[in-house]
């Protein structure tokens, strides 16, 4: 079954010695009576919770799968029962408005319990992290009446919550959606339409499960300018709030999948099921959008999760493993072989997922503080600033996270050999599970287009500016410093590189937008290893400071930034390449000869 420890060590130190959070919480009125110790005591029950509750059903969860009968979902033994414990724990309510019922922690900390989560159980964590994706929506976006009669309910952890888009004929084109809204004479719509790949979208673990679901009004113009957003529960409220008579949604499928077995994917039917329209007609996307950037932000994490704990296991195992002797000489004589972690290569592959967990939570955690202080810092250009960042780099942390972690778990698979392949190990779940997140909630192509489409051509590159002025500060700042040019020299190339990458392409995409296309892939690859330089240059400046500490922690953390620029920031050696060889070599293929 394998095991996992919560990372506290790194993600106390990502928190409080690279991020400072606590005094940059102090110039938030939300936030600031927040102090380390506090933090540290969330993370510490939430590890525990993970690692004792969650955990051990991943492997059983994946096996038995959801059962359908009838339209009636069943979730694996265990689940239901885990779910109980998190909601009478009050982990739902964590991040969320003290008004609704929540705790009112800062985003960064909810973010940092749902690593614990998907690295535990991603497949159980879907139901929570879904909901919690409802209530931001409906939070920003719903009536007073409509917050008060649902938020409660999913603050408690109640009820929970799905978002309702993809349907047979399309997936991320949303414009040619189908599914209607026809008003009621009680103020409500009547919701007719088949939505599928539904996650979460039934259930036996809550009371109620409430639909976002977008369709178009009679009236509604073609295109994305034509969907509505429509709040649809599956047991309509009572007079007291309670869940009612049973509304027009229902299930009627689930698939069979690749992988995350234990959440299951629904085909839900709608027949004039009654809906409340939530925010402007005809503006559905721009209030889904909440929940959709929530879910990229939270399948982010699903990457870093199984990063993590795919990398825990296989650092076990290589230093349990038997196989042939160091190249270099006898490492372990008492024993019959030496232990595999001799051996370069898998030196390269454990490494590979130490530096691409370590790196992704330095930023993911970085990009949620900057989410805190969009929502909370009283000074307007710190919000308008932190808002232009999270904008930016959503889509690379959606996609360069989960593209790494299905590359780490591959590398889990392939140090356990053999064993990796046989599914009572449990390295294989891991990729299967780390497949589907590159795909959902926007391909990674699609994440690719977004960056360098609208968020880098699409203001002519300001907002990358913003980010290219915290690399160049941070350069200034430590380039003089011997001890650092071998961090500082190969960051500031690669930021010299991204900003003359970014110009040609554009200059390309003038002629021809199919350039864009071509480019954005290996574009969002570049990027995504200008972020991490950034992180590991920063952590690898605290590691300098405190490596003749006595804790042997800086050293493991200045030895893994090495490896980082040595090994892997040289991938956009390639990946620039790539992106400057542009369409002509795919677009002037006939279709006839593929």
């Amino acid at each position: 079954m394998g095991q996992y420890t919560a990372p506290l060590r790194d993600m106390q130190f990502v928190m409080h010695e690279l991020l400072n959070v606590e005094s940059e919480l102090k110039a938030m009125p939300a936030h600031a009576d927040l102090d380390a110790e506090t933090i540290n005591q969330v993370l510490e029950e939430a590890g525990k919770f993970c690692s004792e509750v969650v955990f051990p059903i991943n492997q059983s969860g994946d096996i038995e799968g959801c059962t359908w009968n009838n339209g009636v979902v069943a979730t694996p033994a265990g689940f239901r029962q885990a779910y109980e414990q998190y909601v009478e724990a009050g982990w739902p309510a964590l991040g969320c408005d003290p008004k609704f019922g929540g705790q009112g922690l800062p985003v960064f900390v909810n973010n940092a319990l749902f690593e614990m989560l998907n690295s535990a159980n991603q497949a159980w964590t879907m139901y929570p992290g879904l909901s919690h994706g409802a209530y931001e929506c409906l939070h920003e976006h719903g009536t007073p009446e409509q917050q008060s009669l649902y938020l409660p309910k999913l603050v408690s952890g109640e009820w929970t919550g799905t978002m309702c888009l993809t349907e047979p004929h399309c997936g991320t084109d949303l414009g040619i959606l189908r599914t209607k809204a026809v008003p009621d004479t009680d103020g409500s719509y009547r919701v007719t339409g088949t939505k599928i790949f539904i996650s979460s979208g039934e259930h036996d673990l809550a009371a109620n499960i409430i639909h976002l679901v977008l369709a178009r009004l009679p009236d509604a113009p073609p295109g994305t300018k034509g969907i509505s957003l429509f709040v649809v529960p599956k047991f309509l409220p009572d007079a007291d709030g309670k869940p009612g008579e049973r509304n027009g949604i229902a299930c009627g499928s689930i698939e069979h999948k690749m992988g995350i077995h234990g959440n299951a994917t629904c085909v839900m039917n709608l027949d004039a099921a009654r809906g409340w329209l939530v925010g402007e007609p005809h503006r559905g996307l721009n209030a889904m959008f909440v929940m959709m950037n929530a879910a990229r932000m939270g399948v982010g994490m699903q990457g870093l999760g199984l990063t993590e704990v795919a990398y825990q296991n296989s650092l076990v195992y290589a230093k349990e493993r038997l196989q042939m002797r160091s190249l270099s000489g006898v490492k372990a004589p008492e024993k019959a072989a030496d232990p595999i972690i001799v051996h370069p290569d898998v030196r390269r592959l454990l490494l590979t997922q130490k530096a691409y967990a370590e790196g992704a939570r330095a930023f993911a955690y970085w990009t949620a503080l900057q989410i805190d202080k969009e929502l909370s810092s009283e000074d307007e250009a710190v919000r308008r600033e932190s808002a232009d960042l999270v904008a930016l780099l959503t889509p690379v942390i959606k996609a360069f996270i989960t593209d790494n972690a299905f590359e780490a778990t591959n590398h889990g698979l392939q140090i356990f050999g053999g064993h990796g392949f046989i599914r009572e190990w449990g390295m294989e779940q891991y990729v299967r599970d780390a497949r589907i997140n590159m795909i959902y909630e926007g391909t990674n192509a699609i994440q690719s287009l977004d960056l360098l489409g609208r968020k880098v051509l699409g203001d002519m590159g300001a907002k990358l500016k913003k980010f290219g002025a915290l690399v160049t500060e941070f350069v200034e700042a430590e380039g003089v410093k011997p001890e650092m040019q071998e961090f500082i020299n190969p960051l500031a190339d690669i930021g010299d590189k991204v900003q003359k990458l970014t110009m040609e392409i554009g200059m390309k995409a003038m002629a021809n937008p199919d350039e864009v296309g071509a480019a954005a892939v290996p574009y969002l690859r570049t990027v995504g290893h200008l972020v991490y330089s950034y992180f590991w240059a920063r952590m690898a400046r605290i590691a300098l400071d405190k490596q003749d500490s006595g804790d042997i922690f800086y050293q493991s953390k200045l030895a893994t930034a090495r490896f980082y620029f040595a090994k892997l920031l040289p991938e956009t050696a390639s990946t620039i390449r790539a992106a400057r060889a542009g369409a002509k070599s795919m677009m002037d293929v006939d279709v006839a000869l593929f």
